[in-house]
């Protein structure tokens, strides 16, 4: 009986008409000028993007719109698509109390204040972010709470902690030995088999993209220089584990030794790339590598070492006043000689929400506006392999967008006033 009773019940549920499902909510954004494509140069006037599903499916002439669609009127500004930064450290940013931090929050706790630096980050134009160091349980909680849409932030590309060698930039420096060891993060590694097996754990734990600390850093509390400090076959076993993996690898990298070393390994991009020379443009243009240049950090810790109020230690100040002054040269040489160059800014070194301040920067060092604005849109999906979702406003793509009352080509200081962001189709500042 009880099988004729289910078997009833199942032909009746079959039988049953559908039900209709409500047609998706559609978004009609209404653009003055909108940059559709970055990758054209080409600005079109009164278009209307017409959004569904957090994407947009189709871009119309004129202001159009629909019974029971939304409209966003953008008539009176310079719509783009959404930023991307490259490289930012979301989870803390650089303060007289900084060092102090490192021993005091918890993983939860940086979590929590990456939260409300994503938030300004997001509020500031840029709906992508590439976090590329930071303690693995806190960015990868943020990440999957960004992609939830439980908290307002950019999405995020995570690296979590960053694959260094013992006692260089990214071990833990400048605290008493045994605070060392217990702060030292599993991703130091020393030796061949070692360095692959960070790399692996990396992945495992969740890392999008594998960054490593290919030479010494500025901020680094330790006088260990700004040259190479992995050794070739480390870092040879380190992109073969990574790419074996389907991970892309980047290296913070400021000598012109541990840039070559690393591009000669097959690496994908550099940051900072400081004393980058004739010999490793080659490598990068070789290779296909992207520079992330990251102008606002060489400019923030020169104005900090040469403050009245340096809060640097007497190692990080050295290595600022060293550093900081070269790098708008360098990437000058490597835009002139056709580097690919993708907006970064080590955000987190300076203030979060100031991000646009890169693109005066890039365009001092030789770029135009639309370069400066390819960068961080076109160029930078590329550089992360999403170019088939964000980067620009063509069907298909994610509804990332932003606007401006200006017109960024004629003044890029512009993309520091957005007025208006979109992320995923929703609205976060109008």
């Amino acid at each position: 009986m009880k099988h004729l009773v289910l078997g009833a019940l199942c032909a009746a549920v079959l039988a049953a008409p559908a039900v209709a499902q409500p047609a998706p909510a559609t978004t009609f954004v209404q653009a003055g000028r909108v940059l559709l494509d970055p990758a054209s140069g080409k600005v079109e006037t009164a278009k209307t993007l017409v959004v569904q599903d957090g994407k947009v499916v189709r871009v119309a002439d004129g202001y159009v719109a629909e019974p029971g669609g939304k409209v966003v009127d953008l008539k009176d500004s310079f719509v783009l698509p959404g930023l991307i930064d490259s490289h930012v450290h979301i989870t803390g940013q650089q303060n007289p109390n900084s060092r102090l931090e490192e021993v005091t929050q918890s993983s939860a706790e940086q979590a929590m204040i990456g939260a409300r630096y994503a938030k300004k980050t997001l509020m500031a134009g840029f709906t992508t972010v590439a976090d590329l160091g930071a303690d693995n349980e806190a960015i990868f909680a943020l990440r999957k709470a960004a992609a939830l849409g439980d908290v307002p932030a950019p999405r995020i590309i995570a690296a979590g902690s960053a694959i260094s060698v013992h006692g260089g930039h990214g071990d833990v420096n400048g605290y008493r030995e045994d605070v060392m060891h217990v702060l030292r993060p599993g991703s130091v590694c020393s030796g061949v088999e070692d360095c692959r097996r960070a790399v692996r754990e990396q992945v495992w734990l969740g890392a999008d993209i594998i960054k490593i600390t290919a030479t010494g850093g500025v901020l680094s509390n330790t006088a260990a220089g700004l040259a190479q400090q992995f050794s070739q076959d480390e870092l040879d076993a380190i992109v073969e584990a990574a790419h074996r993996m389907g991970r892309k690898v980047t290296a913070h990298a400021h000598g012109a030794d541990g840039i070559k070393s690393f591009l000669k390994a097959g690496g994908d991009s550099i940051e900072h790339g400081t004393w980058l020379d004739a010999e490793g443009i080659a490598l990068m243009k070789k290779n296909g590598a992207y520079l992330i240049p990251t102008l606002m950090a060489g400019d923030f810790v020169v104005g900090i070492a040469k403050g009245p109020n340096n809060f640097f230690t007497p190692a990080q100040t050295a290595k600022a006043l060293q550093a900081g002054p070269l790098m708008l040269d360098m990437t000058r040489r490597a835009h002139e000689a056709g580097v690919k160059i993708a907006f970064g800014t080590d955000t987190g070194v300076s203030a979060h929400g100031d991000n646009a301040g890169e693109f005066a920067l890039l365009v001092k060092a030789g770029l135009s506006p639309m370069e400066a604005i390819q960068a961080a849109t076109v160029n930078a999906a590329a550089h992360f392999g999403l170019s088939d979702e964000i980067g620009a406003l063509t069907p298909g793509k994610a509804a990332d967008l932003i606007a401006v009352k200006g017109d960024p080509l004629a003044d890029v200081n512009v993309l520091r006033q957005v007025s208006f962001v979109m992320k995923g189709g929703t609205v976060f500042k109008e």
